[in-house]
């Protein structure tokens, strides 16, 4: 036999072999034919006639028989057991019914905040990013752009208790126990100047504190007052009894002023001539004097690196043109200033007590260690360490003055 035929019988053998096992393994595996199987397209044999349903069946029936007391059910899901009730039961009311047993301080508070929140929300509750702040915007609802925080906005303590609890942190809800929602809530109160740094929060303490805006929300009437006039029928005619005009466009100084006489539109002479625009005077040159020699100030390389430490401070205090007391006061003429002598800012006790003013100096002292410097600050910094980015901090302010 030659070598092509050969491979041939192979090859055919093999075939067969595959083909014999393969039948042998449908035999055992697949489930035999019914003897009267459906086909594809084959409708079901038609049920015995019955009744058509009611015009309202399923949903609607049910509810119709819930409202008239009746039993009903919708047939879907089962009735949720207590315990599952009771995870999520969580609310705590205003006047803090619902709140559990446990307690937290500020300090202690400061510390979780650090390392739970403060990733999202800022070391001193400033915000960081699109994440919001919890602190400051005092005296800014009326702005165009306010800044609502706990202290600025929300009327209730309950509020933030509970969402703490309940909803924080981000990614990680229901982490945190009771003691530690008491300190870090203590702690955004703290933030926000509404509490002292000694103050502890638990049931017993809720009522003490008394937030801000309290008062500053109103029941929505609007039902009362403003729905009738939003569904009555349009005026489309007659509307007014009179139309009167009381101002025209050349005394609102929008009307170009041109050497005609004529009305383009009317034909006829314009009403009001336009007021005539005098002859400018001439001017006349300045006298020359001779410019005052500038004083030495601040090396610019200084400010420069002051300015980039500064970044460290603004979560709290601003500078510059239009700043404004947040979380901190602003700065501007710090240095000659009165200590505690920001116009409008809440100052702490023991920064009240301090007598003198802000010079370079005491600045420094301060800025290296406040807590140590003024006990009792409400300022949670903890202080520049290299006394270079102090000096060049001064320096910085020393521009605002």
């Amino acid at each position: 036999m030659s070598k092509s035929l050969k491979i041939y019988a192979a090859t055919a053998l093999g075939i067969g072999l595959t083909l014999t096992l393969s039948v042998m393994l449908a035999e055992r595996n697949i489930a035999p034919m019914p003897e009267d199987p459906p086909l594809l397209g084959r409708l079901p044999d038609p049920a015995p006639a019955s009744p058509a349903p009611p015009p309202e069946s399923g949903l609607i029936a049910a509810a119709h028989a819930d409202e008239a007391g009746e039993s009903a059910t919708f047939g879907i899901g089962r009735e949720a057991l207590p315990e599952e009730l009771a995870a999520w039961d969580l609310d705590v009311s205003p006047d803090g019914t619902g709140l559990p047993e446990g307690s937290g301080d500020v300090a202690t508070g400061e510390e979780l905040f650090v390392e739970r929140c403060a990733a999202c929300h800022g070391d001193f509750a400033e915000g960081v990013g699109n994440w919001p702040a919890l602190a400051g915007g005092e005296g800014t609802l009326a702005d165009e752009d306010p800044v609502k925080t706990v202290g600025s906005y929300w009327p209730y303590l309950s509020t933030a208790w509970d969402y703490v609890h309940r909803s924080m942190p981000f990614g990680n809800a229901q982490t945190l126990t009771a003691d530690e929602t008491y300190a870090i809530t203590a702690y955004i109160l703290y933030s926000n100047w509404i509490v002292e740094e000694d103050f502890t929060l638990s049931r017993d303490t809720f009522d003490e504190v008394e937030m801000p805006n309290a008062d500053g929300f109103i029941v929505d009437d609007r039902p009362e007052t403003e729905y009738a006039k939003w569904r009555a029928e349009p005026c489309m005619e007659a509307c007014k009894d009179g139309v009167e005009i009381i101002r025209r466009a050349t005394s609102l100084n929008v009307t170009p002023e041109d050497d005609f006489d004529v009305n383009p539109v009317t034909g006829g002479a314009f009403e009001a001539a336009s007021a005539s625009v005098p002859e400018p005077e001439p001017e006349t040159a300045p006298e020359a004097t001779s410019d005052p020699e500038p004083e030495a100030g601040p090396d610019p390389a200084l400010v420069a690196e002051g300015e980039k430490v500064f970044r460290q401070c603004k979560a709290c205090h601003q500078v510059g043109e239009g700043a404004a007391n947040r979380v901190g006061p602003h700065l501007n003429g710090i240095l000659g200033r009165d200590i505690a002598a920001a116009e409008g800012f809440r100052y702490s006790g023991a920064m009240e007590d301090m007598e003198g003013t802000w010079d370079d100096d005491r600045l420094a002292e301060f800025l290296a260690d406040p807590r140590g410097t003024v006990r009792g600050t409400r300022m949670a910094f903890a202080g520049l360490r290299d006394e270079a980015d102090i000096e060049a901090v001064i320096a910085y302010l020393h521009g605002f003055e």
